[in-house]
């Protein structure tokens, strides 16, 4: 464990959070979408560089909406990673508003929160996203509901894909993954499982080398028909596809 390393970047990072919180208070009220969409890419790209993450993007991230972007979930870093290669609206559980300083970061761009093994606020879900899909936006889920070791994916809820079918909106399946750049094996270090706390995984992310994160977008698929079960099962079934192809060209 390199501890000089992993101290160095972690006060360039809290450093660059607080810079982030300073500029969703005082920039995002007066940016257009656009605009604040080029802001968060930028951000995020940056904080990948602070922690050492290298990025690798395949395929196309969408240039609009709408869309519903559906992926894997291995880490605290999915949300950053993925804001790095396409800014969007996540819809996350509420548990991750209180993170330390994340939490304020991450509500500050705009996640919409779900409470945990609550149906009624399932539904509240399904309607508000519906109408953030008819307004147009870009929307995230992770619908395997927790983090996985990036191994094997979890079994897919179906619950919020109801929002896409009520909007007749495409879905757009991604897969993410987190490897060493050189040997391209998966690499531990970012994930966020088990027994695993937040702080142990992101100062295990702080003190590696060699982390790079793939993302690997699909192609946008409407229901066609399809239930949410079904049409979550397709799905799951094209993201684990992706991730099974492997290269790591760089973007």
């Amino acid at each position: 464990m390199n501890w000089p390393r992993a101290l160095w970047r972690a006060l360039r990072a809290i450093a660059h959070v607080l810079r982030g919180l300073w500029i969703i208070r005082t920039e995002f009220g007066r940016l257009t979408p656009a605009q604040t969409q080029l802001l968060v890419r930028a951000w995020t790209r940056r904080m990948l560089l602070i922690l050492g993450v290298d990025l690798v993007v395949h395929g196309t991230p969408p240039e609009h909406g709408p869309v519903l972007q559906v992926a894997n979930h291995i880490s605290w870093l999915d949300i950053l990673v993925m804001n790095a290669a396409r800014p969007s609206r996540f819809v996350s559980k509420s548990d991750a508003k209180h993170w330390p300083l994340l939490g304020a970061l991450i509500t500050g761009a705009g996640t919409l929160y779900i409470e945990r093994g609550s149906r009624r606020d399932a539904m509240r879900m399904v309607h508000h996203m519906a109408e953030r899909l008819e307004l147009g936006d870009v929307l995230s889920v992770f619908p395997e509901g927790t983090t996985s070791d990036g191994r094997a994916l979890l079994p897919f809820h179906a619950n919020l894909l109801q929002a896409a079918i009520a909007a007749r909106a495409p879905v757009l399946p991604v897969a993410l993954r987190f490897v060493h750049e050189r040997s391209g094996e998966p690499h531990e270090a970012p994930v966020f499982v088990g027994d695993t706390t937040l702080v142990g995984s992101i100062w295990a992310t702080l003190s590696a080398s060699g982390v790079r994160a793939v993302v690997t977008y699909g192609q946008p698929q409407l229901a066609q028909g399809r239930d949410r079960r079904a049409w979550a099962h397709d799905l799951r079934a094209e993201v684990e596809r992706l991730l099974a192809q492997g290269p790591n060209n760089r973007s």
